[in-house]
């Protein structure tokens, strides 16, 4: 099988693990760019030429006429060009809608919420603010709550009876964030987040692409 296209990206990027997941439940494959490195790869004039912003992940089609930076738009381009495109995105426009807005969620709530205390503690590129990590965090832990609150009862997916984009951008990014800074503390606050986590990542694309679950007892700090 001839690849989809090929990622630009540096080495256990979620993002580009939930495009692999897609990829896969879709029969698809994708190809990792080999020898990419972050900040002089994605500087070159080659790169740029592509990706005028340089930023990563960043995805380029077989045929060299698509080249795609925002790793929701990557995903979604991804779940809509394969057999399982109606499941992944939804059936109608109420579905598709739900689907969008967990998957605006995972995108604009939960990994820059994650990610700043990350480049502030384990990357160590930010300076660390106490006050900042505390916010960010806050606000991690508020929109996992919202995902509790849909998850009640007992429910394995966040639209419908099945898996979604929706369940595989969110558990993308909470599975990663579990390693540093979603603690055992926190999750006493949010039940039934993480067999939920768990469930979606027994799903054989899943497992594949990001692996069983780490949880962290105590979140990281400076």
């Amino acid at each position: 099988m001839a690849p989809f296209g090929k990622f630009y990206t540096y080495p256990d990027n979620y993002r580009v693990q939930r495009a692999q997941a897609i990829a896969a439940l879709n029969g698809l494959e994708l190809e990792i760019v080999p020898d990419f490195q972050m900040n002089v790869t994605n500087h070159s004039p080659e790169f740029l030429a592509k990706f005028p912003l340089g930023k990563v992940p960043a995805f380029e089609s077989s045929d060299g006429t698509l080249f795609l930076t925002e790793a929701q738009a990557i995903a979604r381009y991804i779940a809509d060009s394969g057999p399982k495109a109606e499941q992944l995105l939804g059936e109608d426009a109420k579905t598709r809608a739900l689907i969008e807005m967990w998957a605006c969620l995972a995108d604009q709530e939960l990994a820059p919420n994650a990610t700043a205390p990350f480049l502030m503690t384990v990357a160590k590129m930010w300076e660390y603010d106490e006050k900042q990590y505390e916010t960010h965090l806050a606000a991690v832990e508020r929109a996992t709550k919202r995902i509790a609150t849909e998850l009640k009862d007992g429910r394995k997916f966040l639209v419908g009876g099945k898996l979604t984009l929706a369940d595989i951008m969110v558990v993308g990014v909470l599975q990663w964030a579990t390693k540093f800074f979603v603690d055992e503390a926190m999750r006493k606050e949010l039940p039934g987040v993480e067999e939920y986590v768990r469930g979606i990542l027994e799903v054989p694309e899943l497992k594949a692409a990001f692996g069983g679950l780490e949880l962290c007892q105590t979140r990281v700090k400076a």
